[in-house]
């Protein structure tokens, strides 16, 4: 990864991770309709890749490089949101042309636009020679989505309100099976079901770190529940499927955020059997930490 200064024209190989939702509760809904939740996010090594060159017009553009047959990003994306919203905020003239290798498939509740969108504010202020203070960038990152201050917070997070209360937590080092089928899910359909249980009772950190349900060597993992995914198996059969499959290999399979993801804890290495269809599927690590952890 090229690290620039002033002198530097370009910025290539910015990694944007991935994040798993090891479990997430909805514990009530605020008077605005914002549901509020709790969560731990965990990084992990399933990454976009993203390239910035230096314009002098003022100019931002995105070029979407579309690897691993990914769907064409929107004409405006979080990306190029992100980009626009630092640029006003720092009264900058300098402007970007950014490429995006996308490999973290959309509509899978793995953050991946929304963790684009924060390496973007990220590499854009050693681009421009810029620097907002920490709460102004935070600002901006919650105006673009919930989960976009997670993806500058630095590492995993102990996750409640809407999504901007973090706290950091350690996580012992483990490999993931995560499931990707072809069928999306919406969000907003979702969060606006009637069926969704929106008063889960209140978990404490110790009470995560203490839990015992998870297997011998990692319990944490077994903790809780995703409070979304009963809603989503309705609406979205692969995610079932996905679950099924996870199931016959004996392994406990959830979905991260609102899906449609799915993912399970490898506790020893195994043989993965060939996905059914156009699933996409991953064996991955946790990361000790984001890689740009101190940018």
């Amino acid at each position: 990864m090229t690290t620039p200064n002033q002198a530097i024209k370009a910025i290539y190989d910015v990694p944007a991770p991935a994040k798993l939702n090891l479990f997430l509760h909805i514990t009530g809904r605020r008077a605005d309709g914002y549901h509020l939740l709790q969560s731990v996010f965990m990084l992990i090594d399933w990454c976009d890749t993203l390239h910035f060159e230096l314009r002098t017009d003022g100019q931002i553009t995105r070029r979407d490089l579309n690897s691993d047959g990914a769907d064409p990003l929107p004409a405006e994306d979080l990306t190029l949101r992100a980009a626009r919203a630092l640029q006003k905020a720092c009264g900058t003239m300098l402007g970007a042309d950014i490429s995006l290798e996308k490999r973290i498939p959309a509509q899978a509740g793995m953050g991946g636009g929304s963790s684009d969108a924060a390496s973007c504010l990220l590499a854009l202020q050693r681009l421009w020679g810029v620097s907002l203070p920490r709460e102004q960038l935070l600002a901006i990152a919650l105006s673009l989505g919930a989960d976009v201050p997670f993806f500058l917070f630095g590492g995993h997070a102990w996750v409640e309100g809407i999504g901007e209360k973090m706290t950091a937590i350690d996580l012992p080092d483990a490999r993931f099976l995560v499931v990707k089928p072809a069928q999306g899910l919406s969000t907003q359909a979702i969060f606006t079901s009637p069926l969704l249980k929106r008063d889960t009772e209140t978990a404490t950190i110790l009470g995560f770190a203490a839990n015992d349900g998870g297997g011998a060597e990692n319990p944490v993992f077994g903790f809780g529940r995703n409070d979304l995914q009963p809603v989503a198996l309705g609406l979205c059969p692969q995610l079932g499927q996905s679950l099924d499959w996870l199931a016959a290999m004996k392994l406990q399979g959830r979905m991260t955020g609102s899906g449609s993801a799915v993912f399970a804890h490898l506790p020893h290495e195994m043989e993965i059997p060939q996905a059914p269809g156009d699933w996409k599927i991953r064996t991955c690590s946790n990361l000790k930490a984001h890689p740009l952890a101190g940018w």
